[in-house]
């Protein structure tokens, strides 16, 4: 199946505006898709890197209802060597978004999760999709310590067929 219909069938939906594949597993599924900054109505979009494979959003989803987030944004205001990292990992962020558009980003102000903040940490899905696409993001290599970073049974795509 193409990518297209791959991601949509992992978010149960069409993904939004332009995008394309940024990262895979080792079974060639999407993980991360890289969307530009703004929809084809001019909307804008702040969410360059987005999460799509359902593996990792599970388990992603559990921990953020454990309080993983909230853990995070404490220990971001507790640690500032970390705080620095995600810090650069939020300025990498915007750069990426401003390139992935073609230099043009009508939200340069917001980073990771789209926010103006980089420690109000409240998304771990997004701050493992910038992790998995290649920014130091403290935040999303801390949530996948001791997870398994893909299925082991390819599950995370339609049969093919």
């Amino acid at each position: 199946m193409d990518p297209a219909g791959v991601v949509t069938w992992q978010l149960g939906r069409p993904p939004r505006g332009t995008w394309r594949v940024w990262a895979s597993c080792s079974f060639g599924r999407p993980t991360v898709i890289a969307t530009a900054a703004a929809l084809e109505d001019g909307q804008p979009f702040p969410t360059l890197f987005y999460l799509t494979c359902p593996h990792l959003t599970e388990m992603l989803s559990a921990l953020e209802s454990a309080g993983a987030a909230d853990a995070w944004h404490e220990l971001l205001i507790a640690d500032e060597t970390m705080a620095a990292r995600l810090a650069a990992a939020d300025e990498a962020y915007r750069a990426a978004r401003a390139d992935e558009s073609g230099g043009t980003d009508p939200t340069p102000y917001v980073g990771i999760a789209g926010q103006r903040d980089a420690l109000a940490t409240k998304c771990l899905h997004a701050h493992v999709a910038a992790y998995l696409a290649g920014l130091d993001d403290p935040v999303g290599e801390g949530a996948l310590v001791g997870l398994a970073h893909e299925c082991d049974d390819d599950r995370c795509g339609p049969a093919a067929g």
